[in-house]
Parts: C-alpha cells; structure tokens; sequence
C-alpha cells in the first residue's frame, strides 16, 4: 500500500482524538450553545481516544483481534487514568471481569441482561476499520467481537461495524469521485438493521437540511448508538470537503458531542489524511505521536500480514 494510506491511517486516529478532545467542552451542551468564536482548542481528550488507543494497542500486540487481551488492555488503561470521563458501563463491566466473570459475560449482565446499547463500542472502532479496511466481512467480524466486551445489546454491537464500515469507506474513496448520496446510500446497503438503514436512508434526504434542529430531532445527538452513529456518518457526507467543517458541525450539534466528533473526526481522518487536519491542532493535542505511531504500527501490520 502506498505511503498515502499510511496518511490515511494516521489522520484517522488522530483525527478521531481532535474531534473527541473538541467536543468534550461541549458535551452535554443545547443546540444553539454553540459558537466558533468560542473555542479554544486544548487537546484533551476523554475516554473515547482512551479506548481507541487501547484497540490498537490490543491489536498490535496480539496481530489481530484478541478479546481476552483487549479487555485486560481496557480495564488496565482505565486503572491508570480512570478521570478520563468514562460512562457508568465500561467501569461496571471491568469491575465485573476483575471480579472472575469472562469478558464474553460480563457486558451482558448490564441493563437486566440485554446489555449496552450505546456509542461506545463504535467511538473506539476506528483501529479495526484500518486494520481491515479491505476485507469487509473481518471488519463487522471483529467490530462485533470487540463491541461485545462492553456493548453487547444488538444495537451498540451493529452501530460499532457501521462506523466501522463508515471509516473503511471513506478511507478508500477518493475526493474526486466522492458522492454523499452514494456514500450514505453503500453505508446503508451495508447495515444488516432496519432501524440504521432508515435512519442512514433519511440522512440523504436531509443531506441539503440547514437547521441543526431537524437534524437533531430526525438523527439525534443522544449516547444511545442509533441516535449517535448515523448523526457523525452525515456530519461527514454533509461536509466532505473539509475535516475542520466535519467536526465543528458534529459540534455544533451539541448532545453527546465529544462522541459524535470524534466518529465524524475518524471517518473524515480518514478520508483527507493527515494532511488535511488543522496543524495547530495537532500539534496541540495530547499524545499526538504516540498515537501516530500506533497507527503507523497498523499500517505496518497491514502491510507485511495478510488481515
């Protein structure tokens, strides 16, 4: 693969984190609350990059998908830097794991035994859409298996190979050929789940919507995957063009927007590259180079084994 990809790779990863590390002084936030004038970018991140890095970490370490190890490499990143802003369930499933009970078990004791249904199996997603960018069938493979050590209700579990998808996609499309419609459209034909694949089907018909607030109310900006996963993959059609127009519109949303910017700053990471993410910013963000070189190390590993 050429040296372009390796760009792709790591402007996904980094992308993701400026895009979580933006939206995380906005989370919780109203439409309407936001305003470019605002912000000031400090590169902090939260759990999101957090979990993300301990994907690739995982998947380094072990040349693929490993669950036991990549639920040991979670729970022993959380024990050192628990103030990340970890939601209630990865904790409680961690604790659960220390405590004796399988990683395959433990998520399903969460939410009266149907387990979690929320974004935080497909925030972390983006190693495996590199790692298997071009074999389509592993990559909701192995999104599914890793959703499953903390999400494992249908729902998060499909909203984690969708983002997935979404990634790969657009990592392998180039900018002269890239149409919305038909990118929305093939995410769509993707989704094995009735509910993503209207939910993706609307977003093309609001892809010329300008009110924040229909987009809200027919996409969402909630925790919850089906209300978070469609709402970062039209951030990103909507506005192809440009990584920085990506993520400060997934912002401007508000709700659970260090999540939602920082799936929409994956997938158009992964689509502009490296280069085409905000210098000052990167330069800014926290753990930048590690972070690049976990994502060099996927390129490596992608390029010398067949995944």
């Amino acid at each position: 693969m050429s040296k372009d990809v390796e760009l792709k790779f790591t402007g996904c990863m980094l992308g993701c984190a400026i895009g979580d590390a933006l939206g995380a002084h906005f989370e919780g936030c109203f439409f309407g609350d936001f305003r470019t004038s605002e912000i000031t970018f400090n590169g902090r991140w939260t759990d999101d990059t957090h979990m993300m890095i301990g994907v690739a970490e995982s998947l380094i370490e072990c040349r693929g998908f490993n669950g036991e190890h990549m639920a040991w490499t979670f729970i022993r990143n959380w024990q050192r830097e628990p103030w990340r802003g970890y939601g209630p369930g990865p904790p409680k499933v961690f604790r659960l794991i220390l405590s004796g009970v399988s990683w395959r078990e433990a998520a399903k004791r969460l939410y009266g035994g149907a387990g979690s249904l929320g974004n935080g199996a497909a925030m972390r997603v983006a190693p495996i859409a590199l790692l298997y960018h071009d074999n389509i069938e592993k990559l909701r493979e192995v999104a599914y298996k890793s959703a499953e050590i903390t999400h494992a209700h249908e729902l998060g579990m499909e909203g984690a190979a969708i983002q997935a998808y979404a990634i790969a996609l657009a990592l392998r499309i180039s900018d002269e050929v890239f149409s919305p419609k038909n990118y929305l459209r093939n995410v769509a034909s993707f989704t094995k789940s009735v509910v993503f694949r209207d939910k993706l089907l609307r977003a093309i018909e609001l892809l010329n919507e300008e009110d924040g607030r229909v987009i809200i109310k027919e996409l969402g900006n909630g925790v919850e995957a089906l209300n978070s996963v469609p709402t970062a993959i039209y951030c990103f059609a909507k506005n192809h063009d440009s990584y920085l127009k990506s993520i400060l519109y997934a912002v401007s949303l508000g709700g659970d927007a260090d999540t939602i910017a920082s799936m929409t700053g994956a997938i158009a990471g992964a689509f502009h590259g490296e280069e085409g993410l905000p210098e000052e910013w990167v330069e800014k963000l926290e753990k930048a180079n590690y972070i690049r070189s976990l994502a060099r190390e996927l390129w490596k590993l992608k390029t010398s084994h067949n995944t």
